[in-house]
């Protein structure tokens, strides 16, 4: 993507206590045009019967919005959405739930050309405000969709501070596995003779450094919450920006990508996954990797690969198929040899004894 392209922002960024309540306020201050639009409310049934009273609230301050339980988080499911769309008129579609709910209300949205409200209910990782939507397309295999980013975003910080502690962890290892993917990317473009976006890259680099650095560890703060959801939002900005994933993932999301494809039995989320994976990474590529173990040891992420059933030999294992999984993505993986000796020193350091 060269300096004279275009790219879309969000009109609105709304960061709040009780933002949920005040969603017409807040929308109807940025996009009052869209107050009073035929809209669509997209969510799950375990999330519609938990936050019943919020999310019946929501539907009645954009006039009696019709509330759509999803059945599953795939292609066909996002293609039936944005049908519906087009054959009801309706104008909006708001997505309220986590990760799986956000990439099909968005890729529907997309497809439809509704305006796109994300809210939602965890911060698991940087896909609420991406230019992307990773939806399962044949059996369990995921594949990313280019997309359109969310019209407007708005995070309520009470919600976010009683979401399960795991889906909060995970949007922190997402951020942090930046760290390796900026190195993937600055190589790949060395060895490719391609242009960087350096807007997209200090971007990037502005959200690995705000939860890095960040002094308030409490992760259910209405101040680390702000921190965490502008940093996931300057992740989904940066991939805009760039026109691709790159600025946001590297060799550490193929190894996540060989978890998802040939291990699905593992247990372990996908911020979890690439916070793992950036450690060895970080290995790989001759960087110090001490204050990545410092920062998560610091938030409680668990980077011991036990932790999640992963065995010796699985890990080598996963890392061998990690250098398959994405064709074409240079990373550090296409320097370093295979090194089953050196694999094993690393899940040796990463056990806690």
């Amino acid at each position: 993507m060269n300096q004279h392209s275009r790219f879309n922002l969000p009109i609105c960024l709304a960061v709040e206590e009780d933002a949920f309540c005040r969603s017409d306020e807040i929308i109807g201050s940025y996009l009052p045009e869209v107050i009073g639009q035929k809209t669509l409310i997209v969510s799950e049934q375990f999330l519609i019967n938990t936050y019943k009273c919020k999310i019946t609230e929501i539907s009645r301050d954009f006039g009696g919005a019709e509330i759509y339980p999803m059945n599953c988080a795939d292609f066909d499911e996002a293609v039936a959405i944005a049908k519906k769309v087009c054959i009801e008129d309706i104008k909006v579609i708001i997505g309220f739930g986590g990760g799986r709910v956000l990439d099909t209300a968005k890729y529907a949205a997309h497809i439809s050309k509704a305006v796109y409200i994300c809210m939602p209910t965890s911060l698991s990782n940087d896909s609420l405000a991406s230019p992307f939507a990773v939806l399962e397309a044949v059996g369990n295999a995921r594949k990313t969709f280019a997309c359109k980013i969310p019209t407007a975003i708005l995070v309520d910080t009470d919600m976010i501070a009683k979401a399960p502690k795991g889906q909060t962890l995970s949007g922190i290892g997402d951020t942090l596995s930046k760290h390796t993917a900026l190195f993937d990317w600055k190589l790949s473009a060395k060895k490719t003779g391609t242009h960087i976006e350096d807007f997209a890259y200090a971007i990037s680099r502005m959200s690995f450094d705000s939860v890095c650095h960040c002094d308030e560890k409490d992760i259910k703060s209405r101040v680390f919450i702000r921190i965490l959801s502008r940093a996931l939002v300057m992740g989904g900005l940066a991939m805009e920006i760039a026109g691709s994933s790159r600025p946001c993932s590297g060799s550490e999301h193929l190894f996540a990508h060989a978890i998802e494809e040939y291990y699905p039995e593992i247990k372990i989320s996908h911020g979890m996954a690439v916070a793992l994976g950036s450690i060895p990474s970080c290995i790989f590529q001759g960087q110090d990797a001490s204050s990545l173990i410092e920062i998560t040891n610091a938030y409680g992420i668990s980077t011991d690969p036990v932790s999640y059933g992963i065995t010796k030999d699985m890990f080598a294992d996963i890392w061998q198929k990690a250098r398959t999984v994405r064709t074409g993505r240079i990373t550090i993986l296409d320097e370093v040899k295979y090194d089953k000796v050196q694999l094993d020193e690393i899940y040796d350091r990463l056990v806690r004894k």
